[in-house]
């Protein structure tokens, strides 16, 4: 089984509107390691690692996210995985 890690900024109305915390819930749901975070221009940033069809999964999910959030944008970029995480958490 070959993990990867998915690096996702999510664009839109997705701060303050439960998108972390749904984000960890589903992330955890499919067993990917990682976090997400509020940055401070208005985007969730998401590290995710873990099997290439759990992390298509987050990111089907991640376009659409919480009913409240109204996401624009979703860009990824892949790099290698460290394993470095334990679990999905909030990071802030």
């Amino acid at each position: 089984m070959m993990y990867k890690r998915w690096i996702m900024l999510v664009s839109g109305k997705v701060q303050g509107v439960y998108y972390r915390a749904s984000t960890e819930d589903v992330a955890r749901r499919l067993h990917l390691t990682g976090y997400a975070k509020n940055l401070p221009d208005g985007r969730v940033e998401i590290v995710a690692e873990g099997l290439q069809e759990d992390l298509q999964a987050l990111k089907d999910w991640c376009e659409e996210g919480p009913p409240a959030a109204r996401v624009t944008r979703v860009d990824v970029a892949e790099a290698p995985a460290s394993e470095e995480f334990r679990e999905f958490r909030i990071k802030n």
